[in-house]
């Protein structure tokens, strides 16, 4: 059994300056932006891997970068969505953009009440995936998806037995193949 994570094409959306400074709305603003943003097609390298199934994250730069990758049925799955990172306040100050990224992701390990997913759930999440649609009948599957949830897929994967690759940032669009 074989499964392939593939993080998304790359998205048109700019990164601000690291250092440019935003409000706690600009912020939000900022991450809407970017969860709607169309992607810069890219090639994958090919594999002669038959995919049995691909399932896919249901925001659009995933469901593009699967349908640009794979040719049979795409199944969007809403649990294959990025984690979503809320700013930990509301007060209205300015902050690099940076800071409110490493805030967000502390107040997500704290299980901070300003986030939307604690990781109680995540990892609950997580394990649905891998059990409920990975392990479900032992075929090669394709996975499409977002970095950071790659990140625990990976290591849900290699619990439960898998071979693969390690990765601290999952590339756009390079495929990471597990094997059992």
């Amino acid at each position: 059994m074989k499964v392939g994570l593939v993080r998304h094409f790359e998205v048109e959306c700019q990164m601000p300056n690291i250092s440019k400074c935003m409000t706690p709305d600009q912020f939000r603003q900022w991450l809407q932006e970017y969860e709607m943003s169309d992607i810069k097609y890219g090639t994958l390298e090919s594999n002669m891997i038959k995919w049995d199934k691909c399932y896919s994250s249901d925001l659009p730069r995933a469901i593009k970068t699967a349908q640009k990758i794979y040719d049979g049925q795409i199944i969007e799955v809403r649990a294959l969505r990025e984690l979503i990172i809320c700013p930990p306040t509301d007060i209205n100050i300015k902050l690099p953009i940076l800071m409110w990224l490493i805030f967000g992701r502390m107040a997500w390990m704290l299980s901070h009440k300003s986030q939307l997913e604690d990781r109680l759930i995540f990892k609950e999440r997580v394990k649905h995936i891998v059990e409920d649609l990975i392990l479900k009948d032992d075929k090669n599957v394709l996975i499409v998806s977002h970095g950071f949830l790659m990140i625990f897929l990976r290591k849900a994967l290699v619990k439960r037995g898998f071979k693969g690759p390690d990765f601290r940032k999952a590339e756009n669009g390079k495929l990471y193949i597990f094997e059992k």
